[in-house]
């Protein structure tokens, strides 16, 4: 059936490269697919970067265990989006782009102003947060500098390698941060009895912002989407993969809540019990650097900027490589070109350099906070839209009866959908005061 671009799913070319490590392979028997792992290895360590250490040692030193119920609730929520949005690729054999566009032409121009505007944004805090723990680990270099190397590292980096080189090292950097941030909490020794309190939905005073911060916004917001671009560079294509994409998209939950509650651990038992604020930025982990040399002595404190570092790289690696993908994708369907949309084309080349180039700018700005609040807010406008489209798409008839949303994926996206505007309003509300 032809869509608004005029070209069928049938017959355009996919939004990634044809090829991919698991093209040519049948789907895994349940015993063989710790094998194929990969797509949601990828969208955990994108997800989670600098911004949500922050967000949730803050909550941790300002509320103990009380809101570790917020992070948990979280990663179920972001289970259902970026499941939502791989499913719509694997049952229509076509993209969550092209699923825009059939609701309306209006979806492809919310989303490519979009992503120009969060594009450019995004790329300097990306640069920003990942020259943090680089100034702290080799401060012959001022940030600006470790800045801008960060960026042209992950231009170069996605631009001369394909999706199988990028998942191999992002599970490098994915391994490197868990064990660090999830053997800091053990070092720390948390509270069994206090974390099974914090299951109790308990909503202490003043803790509102923090409670839709860590559910709205830990583990990812516009690159949940990206999951379903990575599952089709990874070979995987029809209803056969199913199995295995739940299976991998859940497990990069699970380790994406682990990292997390790590994470509220460390500022419940290191910072809450001691009475110690950090700042509520990215500078903040820094400061956390400084406790935990007075406490552990300074190898401790080395490695945890070291994770900190991995978290950070991993972050703008997945979203230099993501989102050039998605991007490429929506231009190619903007234009109805008979080639592109893929790993290498001239529209993700364009998105790449358009990531790391003119965000340079705003590295000079000397009161850069503006722009921080202004990307929150930004950031908060996408996600209603993903929840929303959702529930239509993988509703309608374009997707196999088989394949639609169940009971329970109807009732998450549509508690989600809710939860996001409320995010949004606050965010806008807070940008605008």
């Amino acid at each position: 059936m032809n869509t608004e671009t005029g070209v069928t799913a049938q017959t355009r070319p996919s939004a990634t490269s044809s090829e991919g490590p698991d093209a040519h392979s049948a789907p895994p028997t349940r015993g063989q697919m710790w094998r194929h792992l990969g797509p949601g290895i990828v969208v955990a360590a994108t997800g989670v970067g600098a911004g949500d250490l922050v967000a949730t040692l803050i909550a941790g030193s300002r509320f103990g265990y009380a809101l570790l119920w917020a992070a948990v609730v979280g990663c179920i929520v972001k289970i259902a989006l970026s499941e939502g949005s791989a499913r719509y690729h694997l049952a229509t054999g076509s993209t969550i782009l092209a699923g825009w566009r059939s609701l309306g032409k209006w979806t492809s121009w919310y989303f490519g102003v979009y992503v120009i505007i969060w594009g450019f944004i995004y790329g300097a805090t990306a640069m920003s947060a990942t020259a943090l723990p680089l100034t702290a680990l080799f401060p012959e270099l001022p940030l600006r500098a470790w800045a801008i190397i960060a960026g042209i590292f992950g231009f170069v980096f996605v631009w001369f390698n394909r999706y199988e080189t990028f998942e191999i090292v992002m599970k490098i950097l994915v391994g490197l941060m868990f064990i660090i941030m999830v053997g800091l909490a053990f070092l720390v020794a948390p509270s069994l009895p206090d974390m099974a309190r914090g299951m109790t939905f308990e909503l202490p005073e003043g803790s509102l912002f923090y409670t839709l911060g860590l559910i709205g916004g830990v583990g990812g917001t516009i690159t949940t989407a990206a999951y379903g671009y990575w599952t089709q560079a990874k070979g995987w294509r029809g209803m056969p993969w199913f199995p295995m994409m739940r299976v991998d998209n859940a497990l990069a939950y699970i380790v994406t809540g682990i990292f997390v509650i790590a994470m509220l651990i460390v500022g419940a038992e290191l910072l809450y019990s001691a009475g110690i604020a950090l700042e509520d930025s990215d500078k903040g982990l820094l400061g956390l650097s400084g406790v935990l040399e007075e406490r552990f002595g300074a190898t401790i404190a080395t490695l945890f900027l070291v994770g900190f570092a991995a978290t950070s790289l991993s972050s703008l690696l997945g979203v230099w490589q993501g989102m050039s993908l998605f991007f490429s994708d929506w231009w190619y369907q903007l234009r109805g070109a008979s080639e592109g949309g893929h790993e290498g084309s001239g529209a993700y080349k364009f998105y790449l350099a358009w990531l790391t180039f003119p965000p340079m700018i705003l590295l000079f700005a000397d009161r850069p906070f503006l722009l921080v609040i202004i990307y929150g807010a930004f950031g908060a406008l996408f996600m209603p839209f993903l929840a929303v489209t959702l529930l239509m798409l993988n509703n309608s008839e374009r997707v196999p009866a088989h394949a639609r949303n169940g009971v329970v994926a109807n009732l998450t996206l549509a508690g989600s959908a809710i939860l996001f505007v409320v995010l949004a309003v606050q965010q806008v509300a807070r940008l605008l005061s």
